[in-house]
């Protein structure tokens, strides 16, 4: 199930047009944790032009609305390190 919700993710999150994309699946790591029955846990690393300017905030929601229902049910948590070039 993880490759397949990192893949979707992936597709899903092409509409930001990322340089590079970097998704972990940390799931093993929450193992008997009452979230973790219902969806994985993920790492997410996103590099994209679409993000200079913005907050974090802001980023966050952008890539939240690029994994739509995923974020209702293959993913239970995503950590997110979100950048535009330049500040790698």
């Amino acid at each position: 199930m993880s490759a397949a919700t990192i893949e979707l993710l992936r597709q899903r999150l092409v509409v930001l047009q990322p340089e590079s994309v970097s998704i972990q699946d940390d799931s093993h790591l929450h193992a008997g944790h009452a979230g973790a029955r219902d969806g994985g846990h993920y790492q997410l690393q996103i590099v994209a032009q679409v993000f200079a300017g913005k907050s974090t905030i802001a980023r966050h929601r952008m890539i939240y609305d690029a994994a739509g229902d995923l974020m209702r049910g293959s993913i239970h948590a995503l950590s997110i390190r979100a950048e535009a070039p330049g500040e790698v």
